[in-house]
């Protein structure tokens, strides 16, 4: 039977052209210079030429999540997406949101089945499969509504059944965490500190006291430090030894510093054999890093998983812990001193006051040192505060 076939040419997602076609029909039913034949013409060129998406412009989720990827998920330096971000998300998309959505054009996609899916979702990482933790099936979540947002944003669709159209009528995915994080405790604090090395007991101590992200601990250099002024810049981070910016700008503050803290990172300087202002705090030294060897840190999760966590197991510390144990402790001991939420805000330095309250002025830098000087007079013994470091020649070498 012989059919009438409509082509034209399309400017894909990743802006190539490519043909298309679509049967109007049989010829017998649409004879040739027929008025009804004329009319399908018609409509098949305004529905291809309209401005926006239609049922003939469409694309699958596969296309447009390449295209956000090369369009948002490049490196950029600065002004793009941290490199944790465009990794976390790269990961999401491919492992979870394409193998299921891929071939399915966006229009297709609906907010229940969506939701749906989400609940159906398990991880088998630890062995027997359980339900996917519900902080990871709302980055899911939100991965797939970027790339909907940067589809309308392309004009490759008109809706995001992601957000819904209205407030609370999107994708309804509950965070709710299953367990809740250990903490450590004043005296489990002041064992683990005892038994550990030098250069582990000055990462612990700086990290508690300090609510540091563990890539922004990896990200410190020597020439961070104001060991005069007793107080350091967190500038960089580093996730799998890409250097990015901070996660937030207010995570872009001088933070202050403790003595005893000062004095435990000047006996771990006195022993690294990489002093250079430029040089890492914590520059591996280890012969496998080959060319890397004193350029780059040390694996964080390295050190906790083959140094801290051995010797909290052999202290009778038994609690799940990772580096971002140190932040939590550090929250609940600011929290159970009845510190000014504001100085919480500050010191563990949240872009908002979601989780502190954002009802009070900016705390004074006083008064976070006050703080945070407490916290570590609890964790660790009182010893005679003498301020050795300060004229230590090895200060000027660090910050000169």
């Amino acid at each position: 039977m012989e059919r009438w076939l409509f082509r034209w040419r399309e400017r894909c997602a990743d802006g190539t052209l490519r043909e298309r076609n679509k049967v109007i029909g049989p010829v017998e039913e649409y004879p040739a210079k027929s008025k009804k034949l004329q009319e399908a013409v018609a409509t098949l060129r305004l529905s291809i030429n309209t401005d926006g998406p239609t049922e003939l412009t469409s694309i699958t989720m596969a296309k447009a999540v390449e295209h956000y990827s090369i369009q948002e998920l490049g490196d950029c330096g600065d002004e793009g997406k941290a490199y944790s971000t465009r990794h976390r998300k790269t990961q999401l998309l491919n492992r979870r949101v394409l193998p299921h959505w891929g071939k399915l054009e966006l229009r297709a996609i609906k907010t229940v089945a969506v939701e749906q899916w989400l609940k159906t979702l398990v991880t088998s990482k630890f062995g027997k499969p359980k339900p996917l933790a519900g902080g990871t099936k709302e980055k899911i979540r939100d991965a797939m509504s970027s790339v909907f947002n940067h589809a309308i944003r392309w004009e490759f669709t008109d809706r995001n059944p992601i957000t819904g159209p209205t407030k609370r009528s999107g994708v309804r995915v509950s965070a709710k965490r299953e367990r809740t994080p250990d903490i450590l405790d004043v005296q489990e604090m002041q064992l683990l500190l005892a038994a550990l090395g030098v250069r582990e007991k000055a990462m612990v101590f700086l990290d508690m006291p300090s609510g540091l992200r563990r890539g922004e601990l990896a990200g410190l250099k020597w020439e961070d430090f104001d060991f005069k002024n007793l107080h350091v810049s967190v500038t960089r981070s580093l996730v799998d030894q890409h250097v990015g910016p901070v996660k937030t700008e207010t995570s872009r503050k001088l933070m202050p510093i403790d003595e005893y803290v000062a004095r435990d990172l000047l006996a771990w300087y006195e022993v690294t054999p990489y002093k250079k202002p430029s040089d890492y705090v914590w520059a591996t030294d280890a012969n496998r890093a080959g060319t890397k060897r004193g350029k780059q840190p040390v694996w964080l999760s390295t050190v906790m998983r083959d140094y801290i966590q051995p010797v909290a197991r052999q202290l009778g510390i038994n609690k799940k812990m990772s580096w971002h144990t140190f932040r939590h402790t550090f929250s609940s001991i600011l929290k159970s001193n009845g510190e000014d939420v504001k100085v919480v805000q500050e010191l563990l330095r949240h872009s908002t006051s979601r989780m502190t309250l954002d009802t009070y002025t900016q705390a004074l830098s006083p008064h976070k040192r006050a703080a945070q000087s407490k916290v570590v007079g609890m964790i660790r013994p009182k010893e005679s505060v003498f301020s050795v470091y300060r004229d230590k020649q090895a200060v000027s070498d660090v910050t000169s």
